[in-house]
């Protein structure tokens, strides 16, 4: 019996799952539906993959938006400030847009631009309009939903309902981030969110409960949205309606890309509670290992995956601390298989850049190799999604490969995970036995490390039964 996901795999697949989905969708925002599963009718694990990048405003491959941006700044707040504190978040989402982010949503740019202060921009925009419940709010919550899981459930909601009334003044978008927060505090928790809806539901004020009920309801779909997804009603239930219906973080979120429309809001909305799901192993290495971006009116920093795996965990009440893995002797790489070269992490960091990089550790400083996967490989006892991260990273091998890519797979010692790839590769592709491939590296790479049983199970199911 495999054992339950560590909570820090969810949080980590929150906040990164955010990011991927609003980098993904990107490139498809306010077109029709379909067309991501017409350009990407199966999965792109070569060196060029669904993280494609371009669209109307020319998004780089990886390249996240407006919706992670505003995430980061709520993240970076509430962290500085240990909790919530509305001028000075305000104020980061101020000096954001002065920035001139290329992607700012309308109604969150006229009351950040209105020069009124941070306690009545919102509201006053909101009876001067007399609509105001876009999904603005909803796409930069999930930072927020992970720092307050903590706290429970009137905690979570409260917090929701405050930092979406900073921009958005009807109080139906607060109360979907009141939703959102739950759901993610539930999924957070190691349970069910779609069951965790009713409760949900039931601390919705008594105004709005009614036409949140219908978006969410099991029985709804995107078809009966009276509204485009630009606004926070289908923009949640179409997070909702997806994770329903999808089988593992790539499925739901082809899913929701794929009705068009707002796909970057929508797809970071659901990659958030989706992450939170499947956990940091589910959601494809080729995904996360290209997300990255800058936060404009703050500094030239280029956010990548380490840093929202570092976040996420200070988000959950761990310190912040960049990973500095120190200099290591290096060894490899060297080739142990056809086309396939071992390494532990400085071998693979000083390597020469036409490697295709596989690299099963945190890293430190990113690599310059131009094609570089990471996975999110735990050599502890942590292994609830094993299975699921190595099929993923052989996948992805084989269609380096295929392309004529040097492999370089390697992890921190390039022992134990390196050695779980490179079995499991011989295992898939020759049809070992576990005995046999552990043999045959073993004789080729004496680096080899066998001390952690949860791998060598995962490579007894992955011998055809």
């Amino acid at each position: 019996m495999s054992p339950a996901m560590h909570r820090s795999h969810r949080v980590a697949g929150a906040l990164v799952g955010s990011a991927v989905g609003d980098a993904l969708g990107a490139p498809f925002e306010f077109g029709p539906p379909g067309q991501f599963t017409a350009r990407f009718p199966v999965p792109a694990r070569g060196a060029k993959t669904e993280m494609c990048g371009g669209g109307s405003l020319g998004w780089a491959p990886g390249e996240f938006t407006d919706d992670t941006q505003m995430a980061l700044l709520v993240a970076s707040s509430l962290i500085e400030h240990d909790g919530l504190h509305e001028a000075d978040l305000f104020d980061r989402f101020r000096t954001w847009v002065e920035a001139g982010p290329p992607d700012v949503g309308n109604q969150t740019r006229a009351v950040l631009g209105s020069n009124r202060p941070w306690d009545v921009a919102a509201a006053e925009h909101f009876q001067r309009a007399g609509h105001a419940a876009g999904n603005g709010s909803l796409m930069r919550t999930t930072p927020a939903a992970i720092f307050f899981a903590r706290h429970g459930r009137d905690a979570t909601m409260g917090a929701a309902r405050r930092i979406s009334a900073l921009t958005h003044g009807d109080p139906s978008a607060g109360e979907g981030c009141a939703i959102f927060h739950e759901l993610m505090r539930a999924a957070l928790d190691g349970d069910d969110p779609l069951a965790a809806v009713p409760a949900a539901l039931d601390l919705v004020a008594d105004d709005h409960r009614e036409r949140w009920a219908t978006v969410l309801a099991p029985d709804w779909t995107p078809s009966d949205a009276t509204e485009s997804n630009g606004a926070v009603w289908p923009t949640l239930g179409q997070a909702v309606w997806a994770l329903r219906h999808g089988r593992d973080f790539a499925e739901v979120l082809r899913l929701v890309i794929d009705l068009g429309g707002d796909t970057d809001t929508v797809a970071a909305v659901t990659g958030g509670l989706a992450g939170a799901v499947f956990g940091m192993g589910g959601i494809p290495m080729r995904w996360s290992s290209a997300v990255h971006g800058r936060v404009p009116g703050f500094g030239d920093r280029r956010w990548g995956l380490a840093d929202l795996q570092e976040l996420a965990a200070a988000l959950d009440g761990k310190p912040l601390v960049s990973y500095d893995p120190g200099v290591i002797p290096r060894i490899g790489p060297r080739e142990v298989l056809p086309g396939i070269w071992a390494g532990n992490l400085d071998g693979a960091r000083y390597s020469e850049d036409d490697f295709a990089v596989i690299s099963l550790c945190r890293l430190g400083d990113p690599f310059p190799h131009e094609v570089h996967r990471t996975a999110y490989v735990a050599d502890n006892d942590y292994n609830h999604d094993v299975d699921t991260v190595l099929a993923d990273v052989l996948d992805d091998m084989a269609a380096l490969r295929a392309e004529g890519h040097r492999l370089l797979v390697h992890c921190h010692g390039g022992a134990s995970r390196t050695g779980l790839v490179l079995r499991g590769w011989l295992i898939r592709t020759e049809g070992m036995s576990v005995e046999e491939a552990t043999a045959h590296v073993a004789e080729r790479w004496p680096h080899l490390g066998l001390w952690n049983a949860s791998f060598t199970a995962a490579l007894e199911r992955l011998v055809p039964g």
